[in-house]
């Protein structure tokens, strides 16, 4: 066995699992904040805030009481409240539960099961609600320092081609091809329209005076951006590179690319790739996937897992925190409707079970979206932490969800339900929760 050749595999494998470990450890520090801060405030004691499992590697008390630690294992974490039988709050002590009357009343008010149901219920509730949070305010950031392109359509920096252009830095974009420039919130539509040629000609406002250039298609075959786990990034593609050819054919928008990737059904593509004033020759075969649709459903279509960009970076402006909030909580629902939508056409067999994937397939992108740079890593964090607050609301016992059910049943019957009833129900949960887990391990191992 070749010993040297493997150190570059177990280097990756080691990225992927620090990628996966960082990621998992932000998201589920900040879920179980959410149940510790809201149930302080609402007066009941955390005992213990852990980040891992396992034997402690690190532990320190502050000055409420609570012992936070950091275990062995990083893949996951809880809060134990005072009271609490076991770590995830389910039953109460046994020594509390049989001398309740020799209790200070006091004190009962401080575990979880005796604190009032509204207390319980928005303890338990804050975890998934503090991932929407970060989700909300890290897409809300995003916008924010990215900024919003800004009319009149002004170039603030070119993107290299290879091709030559006559576009410069400060330029004010008139027209296109002799069609107007409308305002930036419309342009999207209006470069659909545009011819597709190699070169098209630019009207422009430059140092006061109206000029004519000759500059490529202002949506290029440019790599902007690569989904982790895709097939460009198997490929080897990089942000940056300017795809000219597929299969020997010239192209010069991004638009004739799709098209090509949409018509391949699947076969092998070459394609002839400008990166930094170089000629590269790849190959890469495209691969189904379900994308949602604006209705709900789902389309499933060939792609290669890359977004395009233009050919030119606008110069942009400030928006108002509440559009970049406004903003972060749109991202938010649409993962949060596009999740749902999508578990709900699995389940019909309207699109591929594949679409679920394990903590394997999870800790991959996560290495993935790390390789590609910072932003590209924290955005991953921030679709992941919905996920795993959406996942954390679903009715099933052991999980927050769970939970909220049982509150639903006290706030309704009067009475919480029995030690024996949640034991059961949890036996229940987990076997559920198990299930689900080794099937979408099985998808990771065995789905393209």
């Amino acid at each position: 066995m070749d010993i040297v050749g493997l150190i570059p595999s177990f280097g990756g494998a080691l990225y992927t699992i620090g990628a996966f470990v960082i990621a998992l450890s932000i998201i589920v520090a900040v879920h179980e904040y959410g149940h510790y801060i809201v149930g302080r405030w609402s007066g009941i004691k955390a005992e213990v805030f852990s980040l891992g499992f396992g034997p402690v590697l690190f532990a320190r008390e502050d000055k409420h009481g609570t012992v936070w630690q950091v275990a062995l294992l990083p893949f996951g974490g809880y809060v134990k409240f005072l009271g609490d039988a076991n770590a995830a709050s389910v039953g109460s002590d046994a020594n509390d539960a049989n001398h309740a009357g020799e209790v200070d009343p006091a004190l009962l008010r401080q575990t979880m099961h005796g604190a009032p149901l509204w207390a319980r219920a928005i303890t338990v509730a804050a975890g998934p609600v503090f991932n929407f949070i970060l989700s909300i305010l890290v897409f809300s950031a995003f916008l924010f320092f990215r900024g919003t392109a800004a009319d009149p359509l002004t170039i603030d920096d070119l993107r290299p081609m290879p091709v030559a252009q006559e576009l410069q830095v400060g330029d004010e974009i008139l027209a296109i091809a002799g069609e107007p420039t409308p305002k930036v919130e419309e342009f999207d539509g209006f470069i659909s329209k545009l011819p597709i040629a190699p070169t098209l000609e630019y009207t422009l406002r430059r140092n006061g005076a109206e000029v004519t250039a000759n500059a490529p298609h202002p949506y290029p075959p440019i790599v902007s951006g690569l989904t982790p786990g895709s097939a460009a990034m198997d490929a080897d593609l990089q942000a940056g590179d300017v795809i000219t050819a597929v299969d020997g054919t010239p192209i010069s928008t991004f638009e004739e690319l799709r098209e090509k990737v949409g018509a391949s059904e699947g076969r092998e593509m070459q394609l002839a790739v400008w990166r930094n004033g170089e000629m590269l020759d790849l190959a890469l075969t495209p691969r189904t996937m379900d994308l949602p649709r604006e209705d709900s459903t789902f389309e499933t279509r060939y792609l290669i897992g890359i977004t395009g960009g233009l050919l030119f970076s606008p110069q942009t402006e400030t928006p108002g925190v509440g559009q970049a909030i406004a903003y972060g909580a749109n991202q938010t629902v649409y993962i949060i409707k596009s999740s749902l939508s999508g578990m709900y056409h699995m389940a019909v067999g309207a699109i591929s079970s594949c679409n679920l994937r394990g903590p394997v397939g999870i800790a991959q992108t996560s290495g993935a979206a790390a390789s590609q740079g910072l932003s590209s890593f924290i955005w991953f964090i921030a679709v992941l932490s919905t996920a795993v607050g959406l996942l954390n609301l679903f009715p099933i016992p052991v999980l927050d969800g769970g939970h909220l059910v049982f509150h639903a049943f006290e706030a309704v019957s009067g009475r919480p339900p029995s030690d024996k009833a949640l034991r059961i129900f949890m036996t229940i949960g987990l076997a559920l929760l198990g299930t689900l887990m080794v099937f979408a391990l099985t998808n990771d191992f065995f789905c393209p």
